[in-house]
């Protein structure tokens, strides 16, 4: 079956379609990395978005459960060069294609994802559509009887990601335990995870620390997080607009002055709107596992994973209690800041990586001395 791609500025494409025979709609975003399809899709921070992979062959070595972010996938929709239908991969459970199908996910092949990829640089990420045919119950292929002008007028009447919280749609709703692995080499420290979103890896990384870990939804009251008696706080990534999760900086503000906090992501810019400073949203973003950051406290640049469509105003903070410790060499924005005077730091990318580069893993155990320190 055809379908269409078809941007809210009138761009269109048309390509093959597999996964699920659904239309969709959602802020078209593009992905740099080589490979790691599968976290990807199921990393919660992609939830209202239809990502674009440039990595032309997808599809290849399948899907294997443990490799899963989450227990199923956020992606709005998925588009790609060469979908390659047959896995080959001794690891592999699903094909892709399997995948998608049974999760309602609609996805596109044989874009040419090249002039798709510079369009959105150009004129930055926007709305677009995945249309295959009107809901009805025979099935029949309905691509080729709406025009595109009408299918603009389809994407322009979809919600901006702008203003909306999308934490609450990806939040879990109770409180879960998660053990450092066995016989720590160190004090098992007890970390609370606020969850806006957060991946499987990052709970992994901190338990592969040493770190008792209790994820809570994310609208936990500061003290309610702070009777489950932590040595720590985490804030995890999540999608959307921070400014739109006024609830999670509002606690985030409550809590800098009780306990040492670790922010990843969303959890950086969230720290940063609770100390009084703004984001802004980028033109098409950053994501993927290529992007280099430097480290101002060493000198030295970092190649680092990213998944994130706004950013933290420098300026905002230039009159705060806070110390710049990491930019983007791409665009110089920045990519992580601490407080001089409280044991309070975050970063902007993922340094628990899936997919992407270990360059940046020594922040987990940056988090374990930090609390170290505090109790000292």
């Amino acid at each position: 079956m055809t379908a269409r791609l078809v941007l809210e500025d009138g761009f269109t494409l048309e390509g093959s379609l597999f996964g699920a025979e659904n239309n969709c709609t959602g802020e078209v975003v593009f992905n740099t990395s080589m490979t790691g399809y599968q976290e990807i899709l199921t990393d919660p921070s992609y939830a209202g978005q239809i990502v674009v992979m440039t990595y032309p062959h997808i599809g290849n070595y399948g899907i294997t459960a443990s490799d899963s972010e989450a227990d199923r996938p956020y992606v709005e929709g998925f588009i790609v060069r060469d979908f390659s239908e047959l896995p080959s991969n001794w690891r592999s459970e699903q094909s892709l294609n399997d995948y998608l199908k049974h999760h309602g996910i609609p996805a596109l092949s044989g874009i040419d994802t090249r002039a798709l990829v510079r369009h959105i640089r150009t004129k930055g990420a926007m709305r677009g559509i995945i249309f295959t045919r009107k809901a009805t119950t025979d099935q029949t292929d309905y691509a080729d009887k709406l025009s595109d002008n009408e299918l603009v007028d389809m994407v322009r009447k979809s919600p901006y990601l702008d203003g909306i919280d999308l934490v609450k749609k990806v939040s879990r709703h109770e409180l879960t335990n998660y053990h450092s692995d066995p016989a720590p080499s160190r004090a098992p420290y007890h970390v609370v995870a606020y969850d806006f979103g957060m991946k499987q890896n990052i709970i992994h990384s901190l338990t592969a620390t040493g770190f008792n870990v209790t994820v809570i939804p994310a609208n936990t009251p500061a003290d309610d997080a702070l009777a489950l008696n932590p040595d720590g706080i985490f804030l995890s990534n999540g999608p959307g607009d921070p400014s739109a999760v006024g609830y999670a900086i509002e606690n985030t503000r409550k809590l800098i002055c009780k306990v040492p906090i670790f922010g990843i992501c969303l959890g950086h810019q969230i720290l940063a709107l609770s100390l009084g400073g703004k984001t802004y949203k980028l033109k098409f973003g950053h994501r993927g596992g290529n992007q280099p950051v430097k480290n101002l406290t060493t000198g030295k640049v970092e190649i680092t994973s990213h998944n994130h469509g706004y950013s933290v105003d420098f300026e905002s903070l230039s009159d705060t209690d806070v110390e710049f410790t990491h930019v983007n060499l791409n665009d110089q924005t920045l990519e992580g800041f601490r407080l001089k005077n409280h044991p309070v730091f975050c970063v902007q990318y993922h340094p628990e990586a899936a997919p992407g580069p270990h360059d940046s893993a020594y922040l987990f155990e940056d988090f374990y001395k930090l609390i170290e320190e505090s109790k000292t």
